[in-house]
């Protein structure tokens, strides 16, 4: 009878194995900081360097879904496109078969006891010795993720020949590919690795519990398995990060549908073209590149058609942003520039609830004093308010512009005119300034240096003073009965700018203190500076933009 341990053994196994993923994943992360992030941002101007990024991204990470989260996310973001965003989910199925390859060549080949005992070995004396550098720790955490990987598959590998040996291989029936297949689906959705269900395959395939016809369609199941983890992570979220979604769903079930039509002529290029016959685990690897490769020749073409389908299936519902410019006659210039400052008055106040929901202003002020309640507090607005609806408004207002200049004006009209638009513009380019630098200061507060944690609350105050300053006197201008700006929003509003010129001075001297002291490294002291320039200047932008918006000359009166 069998020995129940070996049950024990092989779950021990697979959970080492998964857990050993999951480290090795995130302290791969933390190594490299921004990196991936930056990759997938920046290196997806087309399709084929978004198929390259997500090639690399996912071969360095190890996950495929981590990988295809985080395009998720900047799709959902309007910061990547769903053609290139659907080029890097092909690539990461690309990138993935790297650990495939990783299993079966060190997994299988080599003593696993020779280096993966010393990995988790000198992982822990690292975790020990070097604690106070974070990146030490890092790397001792690779080290052991590395240990621990090799060490669950020997358990899964030594458990499993015990099985393969109390059972006669000869008496089990003989399963149709699409049962192995539902096999590996359900497999990868349960553990939410498709990294995992590889090993699974590779270890019971070398052990001789399954053929290589039943690791291959296993394969194919645990490639149409992971796109769960993406769907589930698309769940709720705005359509273009469902397009993104349904896109991955889309490669993979197609190209499983055309390998296994095509399986004859593939199983017999492996096994009898390439000899691998007599090694099936390499085979199984090697069929897992083919399968994702073709699947890539074949539908990288088709990227556009898809896109613009899926655009049509999931049609974004945009909501209409002006309020005031929307039913205003440009044929009538007072009022359509009345209509034009409050519009973008209104625009101002859209883009500083932006801008705090991104930065959870929300949730740091509330912290604070302690008094939030769920919910409570909150712009309605926030859930609707994307980087791309500000765009589409500061467009909006523009055509309404371009339409009022289009009519006959006074001097007086155009002089009211300008300074409105230009506090648009302020306003548009404050607000993308402040999302390009929000990743940037986001790391300083996750920054195991004490200094670059106080740097990042000190933009998280400033940025609320700005906020509150600002509302408090869009309030005020907003309950004026005469069309001047009383002497007091003026004073205020000078009084906030040269605020904004003491804070920028306060920033440099505690980082050139912190320089002087040690306190942080050199390299760290370029992207400090660097965030509070453009923060700063952000800063400027919104107080000289609602002076242009508050400013109103007497009726017939040019300065």
């Amino acid at each position: 009878m069998l020995d129940l341990m070996d049950g024990w053994k092989f779950l021990a196994g697979l959970g080492i194995f998964l857990f050993g993923m999951f480290m090795m994943e995130e302290s791969i992360k933390l190594l490299s900081g921004r990196s991936f992030k930056i990759l997938i941002r920046r290196y997806t101007g087309s399709r084929f360097k978004g198929l390259l990024a997500g090639i690399v991204s996912t071969a360095i990470l190890q996950s495929s879904s981590a990988v295809s989260l985080m395009v998720l996310a900047f799709v959902g973001a309007g910061l990547v496109t769903l053609v290139n965003a659907i080029a890097v989910i092909m690539g990461a199925k690309v990138g993935t078969t790297i650990t495939a390859w990783i299993v079966a060549v060190f997994g299988f080949k080599f003593k696993i006891e020779a280096f993966a005992l010393p990995l988790i070995g000198l992982g822990g004396v690292g975790l020990i010795f070097l604690s106070k550098s974070p990146r030490y720790i890092n790397i001792s955490k690779l080290l052991i993720s590395f240990g621990f990987l090799f060490h669950g598959l020997d358990f899964m590998k030594t458990s499993v020949e015990h099985l393969a040996g109390a059972i006669d291989i000869a008496a089990l029936p003989t399963f149709g590919p699409f049962v192995y297949i539902l096999a590996g689906i359900l497999l990868t959705a349960i553990m939410q690795s498709s990294s995992a269900t590889i090993a699974v395959v590779l270890t019971t395939l070398f052990s001789g519990i399954i053929d290589f016809q039943a690791g291959a369609a296993m394969v194919i199941g645990a490639n149409v398995g992971t796109t769960v983890t993406i769907l589930l992570g698309a769940i709720g979220g705005a359509p273009a990060k469902k397009r993104a979604a349904v896109s991955s769903l889309l490669f993979s079930t197609c190209t499983a549908t055309v390998m296994v039509i095509l399986l004859p002529f593939v199983f017999w290029l492996i096994l009898d073209v390439f000899a691998f016959t007599d090694n099936p685990v390499l085979g199984v690897a090697l069929f897992h590149t083919l399968f994702n490769v073709m699947g890539v020749i074949i539908f990288f073409p088709a990227i556009p058609f898809m896109a613009g389908r899926l655009e049509r299936l999931f049609v974004e519902k945009k909501p209409v942003l002006t309020k005031y410019i929307i039913n205003t006659p440009p044929e009538v210039p007072d009022a359509a520039i009345a209509a034009l400052r409050k519009e973008i008055s209104s625009q101002l106040h859209l883009s500083l609830i932006h801008i705090a929901v991104k930065y959870n202003i929300y949730r740091h002020a509330h912290r604070r004093t302690g008094t939030r309640k769920p919910g409570a507090n909150l712009p309605i607005m926030e859930t609707v308010i994307h980087y791309e609806d500000l765009e589409r408004l500061h467009a909006e207002i523009f055509a309404f512009y371009a339409r009022i200049q289009a009519q006959p004006l006074d001097e007086n009209e155009s002089m009211r005119l300008e300074p409105l638009m230009r506090a648009s513009r302020s306003i548009m380019n404050a607000t993308r300034n402040f999302i390009d630098i929000m990743g940037e200061i986001t790391d300083f507060g996750n920054d195991d240096n004490s200094f670059m944690q106080s740097m990042y609350q000190d933009f998280m105050n400033r940025l609320n003073h700005l906020k509150t300053r600002v509302e408090t006197v869009m309030a005020d201008d907003s309950s004026r009965t005469s069309d001047m700006a009383p002497p007091n929003i003026e004073n205020r509003l000078n009084s906030y700018f040269f605020n904004v010129e003491e804070e920028d001075k306060q920033f440099i001297k505690a980082c050139a203190g912190a320089v002087d002291k040690k306190m942080i490294r050199e390299t760290e002291i370029s992207r400090l500076l660097m965030a509070n320039r453009l923060f700063t200047q952000s800063c400027r932008m919104i107080i000289l933009s609602l002076q242009g918006l508050t400013r109103r000359p007497e009726p017939g009166k040019i300065s």
